[in-house]
């Protein structure tokens, strides 16, 4: 089959498109043929090497996958050969208390397509049955792939952790990024009043498109001054964060007394600083998020397939300019998730 493999972690440049093994399906397992794999920065990540983090060389990344069930392992019963599907990323052992009690984010095993395991940058890709989501038919396969890894991330974060409620004012950091583009929506969606950041005009209007209430320009403009403006000096509920140090410091000061921040990344960095003080005379509340549970994920896909939550697509490129692909995400030109046509 044909797949992006890298040898070696680096820049773009490392990943090369040609030849690879095809997985076979293994019991309990289904092989996919890959028609659609969305990237996300997790796969910039890997790619680059992660500190203490083993990734399997050689290696294919990509967490996203959309198509068509190729192959079934024995003892496979709920999906069939032909079946057009969606897959979950998150792969756990499907056995500990975690898994067993819906927490399978919690599972010590868990890992995702294209971490610790191959992934959907290629022609194939094998996973278990149980990752298997109905496909959204209202869905070409780019616009398919582009809703698992963010959408999940953001629900569980919003609605798990966070416990938003209607009626409550919600701060996005970085809207035009995949996830920021799908907490927008599922803010709006539990009735939230939203205000979202971006870097540029354009990416701006794109937010007050997907629902944004008011949006803040953080390359000109400081996030605390404007958030106190528009909530008449009170500050917002919940701050959705994912960027990092660049925006840690903004996003405390944003909070409102009794606020919530709620974290999935770190991108421009880990080592936030907060002042105590200020966190217990506040009463507020950090919360931290990891991926999302399998139940979530099949929440949002019915949302998704009824067209009440929207995957935002910003740019296709085909498999074989995956490189190219990386370097455009890593440039942080997108607004929404660039996908792979395979």
């Amino acid at each position: 089959m044909k797949a992006v493999v890298f040898q070696q972690h680096g820049g773009p440049e490392v990943l090369q498109y040609g030849d690879a093994p095809q997985p076979a399906p293994r019991p309990g397992e289904v092989l996919v043929r890959v028609r659609a794999c969305a990237l996300n920065h997790l796969d910039l990540w890997v790619r680059g090497g992660l500190p203490g983090v083993p990734i399997p060389l050689p290696h294919i990344p990509g967490s996203d996958v959309a198509g068509e069930i190729a192959e079934v392992g024995a003892g496979v019963t709920r999906v069939k050969a032909g079946q057009k599907v969606v897959l979950a990323p998150g792969v756990t052992c499907g056995k500990c208390l975690p898994c067993l009690s819906g927490n399978d984010n919690k599972c010590r095993e868990f890992t995702n397509l294209g971490y610790l395991i191959d992934g959907g940058c290629a022609e194939f890709v094998r996973c278990p049955e149980v990752n298997c989501l109905a496909y959204p038919e209202n869905l070409t396969f780019e616009q398919a792939a582009a809703v698992p890894l963010v959408f999940q991330t953001a629900w569980h974060m919003l609605v798990a952790r966070a416990e938003l409620q209607p009626g409550e004012e919600v701060l996005v950091l970085g809207g035009g990024s995949g996830v920021g583009s799908a907490a927008i929506q599922i803010a709006k969606f539990f009735g939230a009043r939203v205000i979202a950041t971006a870097g540029s005009e354009e990416k701006l209007a794109k937010a007050r498109e997907l629902g944004a209430d008011e949006v803040i320009d953080h390359k000109k403009q400081k996030i605390r001054e404007q958030v106190k403006r528009l909530t008449n000096r009170r500050g917002v509920d919940v701050v959705f964060e994912h960027v990092g140090t660049a925006t840690w410091d903004e996003s405390v000061a944003s909070l409102a007394t009794g606020g919530r921040l709620v974290t999935c990344g770190n991108t421009t960095g880990y080592d936030a600083k907060i002042d105590l003080r200020f966190l217990f005379s506040r009463q507020l509340s950090l919360l931290g998020s990891y991926m999302g549970r399998k139940s979530e994920l099949h929440t949002v896909m019915k949302l998704v397939a009824e067209g009440r939550l929207q995957p935002v697509v910003d740019r296709v490129f085909p498999l074989s300019s995956c490189a190219e692909a990386h370097a455009y995400l890593d440039a942080g030109k997108q607004f929404g998730k660039v996908v792979l046509a395979v």
